[in-house]
């Protein structure tokens, strides 16, 4: 053996062997080698914040293993990923293995291609020390912040809670949009909406119907209040009684709509989350396997240049799969977003005429293939020509007063809407056309009146958070990397600071909590742009403009001086109630105990006054509607009877005998949803031994083995592809 390559995954490994002649050995790091320790905080603050990184116990064995094949190598090649983290895990190997700088070579790549690995290999650098302080200075800035917050919190709030750099800033955004909801007053409007047709009908026509609303009065644009009541609205409706409906003017255009560019890290996560229902975490994971298996370039990215190979492959892939008209012109696009870094390339396929359908891979499934086919339709659409709509916007006059317009486009050429259209958030306004034909008009044509009505509407507050627009939301304000947008969202779904509720992010009452006391007495660590700038001073750390350590010392020594003082000043946190005692009378506050949240009096312990939560009541209310056992006598010592309890997993039925009796049973949460494999049984939330992942199974198991990682639907069709029986046996 001559040629030793390390990178970091067995996946990754495995693919570039099939590249690589008998010399070269490829082996993986799995992951980071060294780190900071878990049992303290592993930086020393005297010297200049030097951090220790030690090799972990479960990984001492495997770097004995690297180590020995790198002595007997001739070269080591590190290949581990092209940005920060791959640099550093590069910079941890040549101290873990003990190599020689000279010996070791690094190598970068954004896709396991043969030509791509070849070309790198043609090409060794040294290692980027800059990149590997800029992920030095993040990783040691973080440990701060987390190590010297959160025993903050455990004695002011709760034992085991956490703060962080970036999530505590991820979390403010959710609270601050559940309380712009909490505080959202609805406000009544109207507007007054016509149909109409030609008169005398050109057609004879019922198409030829279309609808027009009412756009000014006395000249003035109409603004969405001014029509604020019913009886307003009334008023205009009877105003416009036995008026003449004239078109006055005809406008019509031609519109070009361009497609978008190709995916970053952060509008792939966007759309998975749209069109696929994906969280940003999953996304990740599957553009992760599909990235090592060949598939993708790589998935961490800020860029949305293509390579030129894959411009020509793009056009080359369009002509046959859609025609020599959809074939538009190369288009190369801009990186918009603010610290664009590292990567090379926006995410594509490596080879444009794999489609989805013919991906190969013993560990892929039908998500990797939906999330495959996104990045396809998406880099072909990004090369096709534009969409191409008539629009026609009509005024029509009632007389002096009141002007109505209609308007509507039609779709000339479809261009890139051929193979993707980008979706929307809800919370995002466009200005575009409702879709329609309105029938041929000509100036001064009168038009007869079907109906006239005003409809009623009312504002809605803004939505809450999905996982699109929470990432959306945190690259606006320049907040995170894309290696970080989806382990924020995990770290705060984890730590129970938010939850999910129909895809979209709720804060809870602990996350409510926290998030106020650190906005009340560490604002500059939940400062949107304090934590967008420090972003930037990452980023000129991994350009060489800045040394890392003075930027730490900097933040640290105000952020210390701070806590310090809060360590005293501030009280235990209690969130006030206006729930009586149901004991003394007095209000309840929320406390923090073994099994979870419970209200207690404030006058607590000396008052014994405790209640569950409202929410509390409404499951246990609902389980004991669910489950009929519940109150009848307990089938071990059939003394006892069946009650609901909570422990620290939850609730559960248990025996009122205990701890004489210890008869205790799991509560299915059912989904309402027939076996389609057994047609006897209903299929329950399960969770699986192993990492406790959620899946769903019949409730006659072990006699019927059906099992899915989908949440079921009524029919049952979905999930027969998605069937895991080793779900069933975790």
């Amino acid at each position: 053996m001559s040629k030793l390559v390390i990178v970091e995954s067995p996946t990754k490994a495995k693919t570039i062997s099939k590249f690589l002649g008998k010399e070269f050995k490829i082996e993986s790091s799995f992951g980071h080698i060294r780190d900071l320790p878990k049992s303290k905080m592993g930086i020393d603050i005297e010297k200049d914040f030097e951090p220790e990184y030690l090799i972990p116990r479960d990984k001492s064995k495997h770097v004995k293993e690297l180590q020995a094949l790198a002595k007997k190598a001739d070269e080591v090649i590190l290949a581990t990923d092209e940005d920060r983290e791959g640099e550093a895990i590069a910079w941890h190997l040549v101290h873990a293995l003990k190599l020689d700088e000279k010996q070791a070579k690094r190598i970068v790549f954004h896709e396991i291609t043969k030509t791509a690995i070849e070309k790198a290999l043609e090409n060794p650098r040294h290692i980027y020390l800059h990149l590997v302080d800029a992920q030095q200075a993040r990783r040691v800035l973080d440990r701060l912040v987390g190590y010297e917050l959160s025993p903050f919190l455990w004695t002011k709030v709760k034992y085991g809670l956490s703060a962080g750099r970036v999530q505590s800033v991820a979390m403010r955004l959710i609270v601050e949009r559940e309380r712009e909801i909490e505080k959202f007053k609805t406000q009544e409007y109207w507007t007054i909406e016509a149909k109409l047709s030609p008169n005398p009908p050109t057609g004879g026509k019922q198409h030829e119907i279309f609808g027009a609303k009412l756009h000014s009065i006395d000249g003035a644009a109409l603004k969405k209040f001014d029509i604020p009541s019913k009886e307003q609205g009334d008023k205009i409706v009877a105003d416009l009684k036995g008026a003449a409906y004239t078109v006055e003017e005809i406008t019509k255009k031609e519109v070009k709509r361009s497609p978008a560019a190709p995916f970053t890290t952060s509008t792939l996560q966007q759309e998975a989350a749209r069109k696929l229902g994906m969280s940003a975490k999953q996304t990740m994971t599957l553009a992760q396997k599909l990235y090592e298996l060949g598939y993708i370039t790589y998935m961490r990215t800020d860029s949305v240049n293509l390579a030129e190979s894959a411009l020509t492959q793009a056009q080359s892939v369009i002509s046959k799969k859609y025609g020599k008209d959809y074939v538009g012109s190369t288009r190369r696009y801009k990186t918009k977003s603010k610290g664009a870094q590292e990567a090379h390339e926006g995410i594509r396929p490596t080879d444009l005429s794999v489609e989805a359908g013919n991906l190969e891979g013993e560990d892929l499934d039908a998500k990797h293939a939906k999330l495959y086919d996104l990045i396809w339709k998406r880099t072909l659409a990004s090369q096709m020509p534009e969409a191409i709509f008539d629009q026609t916007s009509v005024d029509i006059s009632t007389g002096a007063k009141y002007m109505f317009r209609a308007s509507g486009q039609v779709m000339k050429f479809d261009g890139f809407i051929k193979a993707y259209m980008e979706d929307r958030d809800e919370d995002e306004e466009t200005d575009e056309l409702p879709e329609g034909q309105l029938p041929e008009l000509s100036k001064n044509q009168r038009l007869a009146l079907h109906e006239l009505a005003g409809k009623q509407h009312f504002t809605e507050p803004p939505p809450r958070f999905t996982d699109a627009s929470l990432v959306k939301a945190l690259e606006s304000y320049g907040i995170g990397r894309p290696s970080t947008y989806a382990p924020t969202i995990s770290t705060i779904l984890e730590r129970g600071y938010v939850e999910k509720e129909e895809k979209k992010f709720k804060p809870t009452t602990i996350g409510l909590l926290v998030n106020d006391i650190l906005v009340e007495h560490f604002p500059k660590i939940v400062d949107y742009e304090f934590t967008a700038k420090m972003e930037e001073y990452l980023d000129e750390i991994a350009e060489g403009k800045l040394k890392w350590q003075p930027v730490i010392k900097e933040f640290y020594a105000p952020f210390k001086e701070n806590l310090e003082e809060k360590k005293t000043s501030v009280k235990k946190q209690v969130q006030q109630t206006n729930v009586p005692c149901p004991i003394c009378g007095k209000h309840m506050v929320i406390k923090f105990g073994r099994f979870g949240q419970f209200m207690a009096c404030v006058d607590y312990p000396e008052c014994k006054g405790t209640k569950q939560l409202p929410e509390e009541e409404a499951a246990e209310k609902k389980i004991k509607e669910e489950n009929k056992q519940i109150g009848g006598a307990c089938p071990v010592c059939e003394h006892g009877h069946l009650v609901v309890k909570k422990g620290r997993f939850g609730f559960f039925i248990g025996c009122d005998k205990y701890p004489e009796c210890k008869h205790i049973e799991k509560i299915e949460k059912k989904t309402g949803v027939k076996c389609p494999q057994c047609d006897r049984g209903d299929l329950i939330e399960k969770k699986a031994r192993k990492g406790g992942r959620k899946f769903w199974g019949c409730n006659r198991y072990p006699d019927c083995e059906y099992a899915t990682w989908k949440f079921p639907t009524a029919d049952g069709s979905t999930e027969k592809t998605e069937e895991k029986k080793e779900a069933a046996e975790e």
